[in-house]
């Protein structure tokens, strides 16, 4: 993840298009199953290539009409359902939508929050989101684990995530807000003290509406896990589920405070 993120464009763009990938998958093996396979595939192409066009066109001098192309799969999923043969749970392939909305889309943000003003790469920015976004879990975890798991303290999810508590909310905040004080201290976050603090509340706080949206998705189905690619953590979309929220958070704080 260091070294995706701080090496060059190509090798952030290598490793982001590989976990959106993965996530995508994730997402539709998820909800779908085996149903509509050759829809899911097509979404897959659309995110693919979204994130490539843009990625060429932020960082290689790639003309932006290339973007385009993504169009392509994406307008040819509703037509391949028009010609399918059987149209039993025709409704499942609205979940294609929401996993190029819940999971690409992020991924493709995130290449203009490592844009910079002069058209150079600055992954250093990317990565002190997802520094906030660890010491947020760490301090959530940890406060979490010493006071919310008493019987009178108050859960912030019951019907979706019953050990999440308030005591974790406020622990990763603390947190949070902690390493970003930090970062603007050593100089890698390069905004003013007063977005630094916005960053590190902002940031937790969708981090934990990421998590808890994917706990949604897999309790809805059944699942424990989105996967089984990293032994003892899950699938891709286990370790990026905050950052899907978080990055999308952060992009419109940027861009509403002119900072992109």
């Amino acid at each position: 993840m260091v070294a995706g993120m701080l090496f060059h464009p190509a090798a952030f763009g290598i490793l982001f298009l590989f976990v959106m990938y993965f996530a995508m998958r994730e997402f539709m093996h998820i909800t779908m199953g085996s149903e509509w396979l050759l829809q899911q595939r097509l979404a897959v192409i659309a995110a693919c290539l979204a994130f490539i066009g843009i990625s060429g066109m932020l960082f290689f001098g790639l003309d932006a009409r290339w973007t385009l192309l993504a169009l392509v799969p994406f307008f040819a999923i509703p037509l391949s359902v028009i010609f399918a043969k059987n149209h039993e749970r025709v409704e499942t392939v609205a979940l294609v939508y929401v996993a190029l909305i819940y999971v690409g889309l992020p991924f493709c943000l995130a290449q203009f929050i490592v844009y910079g003003p002069s058209g150079e790469f600055e992954g250093l920015k990317l990565l002190n989101v997802f520094i906030i976004i660890w010491c947020s879990d760490v301090g959530a975890y940890s406060l979490g684990t010493l006071l919310g798991q008493r019987p009178n303290s108050r859960k912030l999810a019951p019907a979706i995530s019953p050990k999440k508590s308030y005591w974790g909310l406020w622990g990763g905040i603390l947190c949070a807000v902690l390493a970003s004080w930090i970062l603007f201290k050593v100089g890698w976050l390069p905004y003013d003290l007063i977005h630094c603090i916005a960053l590190g509340v902002v940031i937790p706080v969708a981090g934990v509406c990421g998590d808890l949206f994917e706990s949604v998705w897999k309790r809805r189905f059944g699942f424990k896990d989105s996967g089984n690619m990293i032994p003892g953590h899950g699938g891709m979309l286990d370790r990026f589920d905050s950052s899907l929220f978080a990055i999308p958070a952060v992009f419109v704080y940027l861009f509403l405070f002119g900072l992109l």
